[in-house]
This record gives structure tokens, sequence and C-alpha cells, in this order.
């Protein structure tokens, strides 16, 4: 079973080997003609994969190799993490004034001391995948039939709010976005407004308050909300909101001229919101020569089109009303979201020094909702003040923000895991993005693996399942 799941794990590998992020990294370090090896080395592996996993289970030789490459696939991840982590860090950096800029090549963050470091890296992974590959190729292998992928799930959002979460420091952003919206009812044109942060800033809970307050309700009688994610088709989005206005099926052939034609019909002139969550399309063509002359020519006057990204690319494509841009939290707000979080299975007030320590963590935050959250929901499980003093003093960085700290806390996070936790999450690289796990499914591929290990009585698969939802 472990040899199984080595395919999805090398495809995942090969895809980030070509991610745009890494390339740019690895090109500016003069490292791109490795990066581009390495790549190809794992598609040729990929190929020919699927005869291996049949060949190992008569070859011992073989099925040792593949155990041999599961462990470089690891390794190579690790490699390609660093530079991905590098380039979101850069670009968490770009504007800072020259004098910081001098100062960076002789600090922890040297480019000079990250280039020959990464380079060392990545030839010792290139070393040892060009061994394998040779070897492979000694084994008579045949490649892989190529077939249609598989179409997995999109990640979906929706647009229910539920009663007894509490939302902290929000409230002003509906109240302006719900303004702007109703201001619009005497205008002809379909108008769009995108909502634009950083990942984990509140952009999807702040477009749920919005489409759920009660003004907002009675204005619009036609309201729709579709999530967009990575699957920026015309076709499937058109019939998604054809399908949400008339709240059934939409079995009609890919014709765009049909789908306008009905689009026009179930839209009717009615007053419309849509939001469409979570955007990330930044081919201009596919919005401005397709979507937005069907989808700005319906509906009656002060309709309007709520679009949240992360891009700023994709704001300026679609947008005909200026952003509204998420700031980070305040101070208070931030206390208040990290102590839900933090403080729940004890009184507060009996913790003084406890508390001390999480305000000071929470000031390295930088009113970051996702790393408040992280970092509370990671203190909730210790008691002791030296586990909370280590975690305080691990590498937090007081001048690190956005990208650079989210991904600083989440590796914090990561590193304060058991090792059979470590296991059970890494395993989820072999996913693709968005990709809904079953998690009764998840849990027997944790312990087909071995990644779960008996403990006194308790049954391997409630185990599991605390597992499952300690990383959740």
């Amino acid at each position: 079973m472990a040899e199984s799941l080595l395919l999805p794990l090398v495809r995942s590998m090969a895809g980030k080997a070509a991610d745009a992020l890494i390339e740019t990294v690895s090109r500016m370090c003069g490292l791109d003609d490795d990066r581009q090896t390495l790549e190809r080395h794992l598609l040729a592996v990929e190929c020919k994969l699927a005869n291996a996993e049949e060949m190992s289970e008569t070859n011992r030789y073989v099925k040792s190799w593949m155990k041999e490459l599961k462990s470089i696939a690891y390794q190579a991840d690790d490699v390609l993490d660093d530079f991905q982590y590098e380039a979101l860090r850069r670009e968490s950096k770009v504007g800072k004034s020259t004098t910081r800029k001098a100062l960076s090549y002789i600090t922890c963050h040297s480019p000079l001391l990250f280039r020959f470091e990464m380079s060392r890296k990545l030839k010792n992974v290139l070393k040892k995948i060009n061994k394998l590959v040779k070897e492979m190729n000694t084994f008579g292998l045949e490649s892989s039939v190529p077939r249609e992928e598989r179409q997995h799930p999109w990640r979906q959002t929706h647009s229910k709010l539920e009663e007894t979460t509490q939302i902290f420091g929000r409230d002003d952003d509906k109240e302006v976005v719900v303004k702007f919206l109703l201001d619009q009812q005497d205008q002809r044109r379909v108008h769009v407004l995108p909502i634009i942060g950083m990942g984990g800033l509140g952009k999807t809970t702040l477009a749920k308050m919005v489409y759920n307050d009660q003004g907002v309700q009675q204005h619009f009688q036609l309201k729709m909300w579709h999530c967009v994610s990575d699957n920026f088709d015309v076709m499937a989005l058109l019939k998604s909101i054809i399908e949400l206005a008339v709240s059934g099926r939409c079995d009609m052939p890919n014709t765009i001229e049909l789908l306008q034609k009905k689009l026009e019909q179930v839209i009717d002139q009615r007053r419309f919101i849509l939001v469409l969550d979570d955007v990330w399309n930044e081919d201009e063509r596919k919005w401005e020569d397709v979507l937005k002359p069907l989808l700005c020519s319906v509906g009656g006057p002060g309709s309007v089109i709520v679009v949240t990204t992360r891009s700023q690319k994709v704001a300026s494509i679609m947008q005909t009303l200026g952003p509204h841009k998420l700031a980070c939290l305040s101070e208070q707000d931030s206390w208040e979201l990290f102590a839900q979080k933090a403080y729940r299975n004890s009184v507060e007030q009996d913790q003084s020094e406890l508390v001390s320590i999480g305000r000071r963590i929470v000031n390295k935050c930088w009113g970051l909702p996702l790393a408040l959250k992280t970092m509370g929901g990671l203190l909730s499980s210790y008691q002791q003040v030296q586990e909370w003093k280590a975690i305080e003093e691990s590498n937090i960085r007081d001048n690190a923000r956005g990208k650079d700290e989210i991904m600083s806390i989440l590796k914090l996070s990561y590193t304060h895991l058991s090792s059979e936790m470590k296991q059970c999450f890494a395993f989820l690289a072999v996913f693709p993005k968005d990709y809904q796990m079953d998690k009764h499914n998840l849990i027997q591929l944790w312990i087909a693996n071995g990644f779960i290990q008996e403990k006194g009585t308790m049954d391997l698969t409630l185990t599991g399942e605390f597992i499952f939802y300690e990383l959740v």
C-alpha cells in the first residue's frame, strides 16, 4: 500500500517543481537548470511508476528501489518547500529600504548564503534521483498509457453563517460594504466590487456577513453564491449561475449562445447579487471577452457582483468599483480572537503568567486572523508556563509580516506536533489542491502506511480519529 501512493506523491512533486514562484527564485539563484533537471527526472519517473508498482509485487529489487524513491521524493519536497518559502519571504519584503536590502546580505536571510545552501541541497537530491532514474531504465518498464485525469472536486465555500460563531473586528468592514452595495440601486450598469486581502484574512467571512445582512437580503431580488477557486471554467460557471437562479439543474449543452439566452431568461431583469468567492483567474481575456459581457448585461438596476480574491491583478481585471481592501485586526480584536482559542480550556484570570506570554505572542502575529487562530489553537493544548515560553521564544520574528509570518507560524506549529502526527500531516501532500478527503478513508490510509502505532488497548481507528481532530 505504501508503494501504491508513490504515483500521486511524485506527480505532486513534479507539479511543485514547475511552480512559478519556485522557478523565479531558482532562476535568481542561478539554479534553474538544476530545477528543470529535477522536474524532468520526476516526470520521467512518473511515466513508468505505474508499471514499477505492478512489478514490485513480485520483484524485491524493484520494491526496494521504490522505497528509496519514496525517501528521496520527501527530500525533494523539503528542498522545493525551501524555495517556495524564500519566494514568499522575498515577496513580503518588497519595498523595504536600500539600507535594509544591503544589510540582508550579511544577515541570516543573506541571498548569497541561501544560494550556497540551496545549491548544495538541490545537487544532493539530483545526484540521488539521477542514480534511481538510471536504475529504473534497466528494469524494462513501460510508460503508462495516458488517461483522462480524474476531475477532483474543488473546495466549496457556502453563504451560510454559523449563528454561534463570534467574528472579531469586521463589523466596520461589513457596514462599509453593505452601504456601498445598497447605494448602487439607481445604477443601470452591473457593478463589480472586489474584496481583496491575503489568505486567512477573512475575505470569505466578510462576504458571508454582507450576503446575510438583513438589508441586503431584502434589497436584492435574486441572491447567488458561487465558489470559483482554481476552476475558472466559463461554461461550468455559467451553468452554476443558471442553476442558482432557478434552484435546479442545468443540463444544457456547452454552447455560449444557448447559455446566454438561458441566463437572460432566468435573471429576467431582477436585481441580483452574485458572490464569486476565491477567484484566482488572471487571464484577462476569460473575463473581458467572455464572462463580463454576459454577466454584466443581465439583471435589473443596482445589480452587483462581489468578488473575493487574494490577487491585486484579479481585482484590477474585474473591478468596476474600487476594491475593498481588508486590513489586519486591531490589537484588541487580535487579543480577543487569540484568547477565545488559547484559553478555552481554563479560566484566563487564573493564569496571569500565561496571559502575559499570550499578549507578547499576539503582538508577533500582526493582527493576522489565521496566525492568531493557529497560535491560539496550538497553545490551547499546553498548560505549563515553560511550554508557552518555549513557543514564544521559537522562530516567530517580530519584523515578519504577511505571507512570511503565516509560513513562519505554520512551520512552528508543525514542529510542535508529535512524530506520529507529522507523518499523518505530511501524507496529505499526496492529494491535489482542494481535494475533498473522506475522513474514514484517510484514517485507513494512515493505518495501512504504518503511520499510526498501537497504544495500549486503544483501537487504531480511534487513534486515527484522535489525530484527525487534533490536526483539524
